[in-house]
């Protein structure tokens, strides 16, 4: 049976553990490819096991590298993927009947389950928050920014109903750990790009996003302790985020 005219292109940096079982979810795709940061573990070697295709390439922010990865790509629709996610049946299957019957958009959104340990995060905005992953690769790019890169399309954007598996966190503590590279990262984009951001407006960003985004309007606390959790910690991140922010400001003003 004839593969469909996909490029599956996953991004990985020291995935060892989670890199086969990506790639075993999509096999079903006429391509994948894999674009690695210098990993140090044995991520290119286990991927090297399902593709040909695998490449090494520094990241310098995440827009851009995403976009050189998308580059790649013999097909020209991609599917974007991330080490720590898999591709469900329903979703390989309902991309192969739109390529099949002919797709009306260039681009589509994918829902994402995200977890934390082995919890389904169904509240606080967390399902099905769908991400364009499925796409043209010529009428598709990111802003080449370092973290939260945001998508730019020319045209309507369809919606799929298949999942995407995303084991967003091990536990707890690997969540809190991705939250302190996430505000660096956070806080040097807003600096970088020369925003102005003062406490009020990042304690107002924090209590909209915590309490009235996730917990009122979002329902978090259906997620019990994992719930609350996310949603605290989400208020948490634009505070953090902002003290960052301001300590980048002084350390300027101190070497000027």
């Amino acid at each position: 049976m004839t593969k469909p005219a996909v490029s599956v292109v996953i991004i990985t940096r020291n995935e060892e553990t989670d890199i086969a079982e990506c790639l075993e979810s999509a096999a079903w795709a006429d391509e994948i490819i894999v674009v690695d940061d210098e990993s140090t573990d044995a991520t290119r070697e286990i991927a090297k096991k399902h593709t040909d295709r695998v490449f090494i390439r520094k990241m310098e922010n995440e827009g851009r590298h995403r976009n050189r990865a998308y580059a790649q790509a013999s097909n020209d629709w991609v599917l974007s993927l991330d080490a720590d996610e898999r591709i469900t049946k329903e979703l390989a299957g309902e991309i192969t009947t739109l390529l099949r019957r002919g797709p009306r958009y260039k681009a589509y959104t994918i829902p994402r389950r995200n977890h934390i340990g082995g919890y389904w995060l169904r509240y606080g905005g967390e399902y099905p928050a769908p991400q364009t992953r499925f796409f043209l690769k010529h009428e598709f790019k990111y802003e080449e920014a370092e973290v939260h890169p945001r998508a730019f399309l020319d045209g309507e954007c369809g919606h799929l109903k298949g999942d995407i598996i995303h084991y967003s966190h091990k536990d707890i503590a690997d969540y809190v750990k991705s939250l302190e590279s996430h505000t660096t990262l956070e806080a040097r984009k807003w600096y970088l790009s020369g925003r102005k951001m003062s406490l009020g407006h990042a304690v107002w960003r924090a209590l909209d996003r915590c309490f009235y985004r996730r917990l009122l309007r979002k329902k978090a606390y259906k997620d019990g302790v994992y719930g609350l959790t996310v949603a605290v910690f989400s208020g948490m991140y634009q505070i953090v985020s902002y003290l960052k922010y301001r300590e980048l400001i002084r350390g300027t003003k101190d070497k000027g």
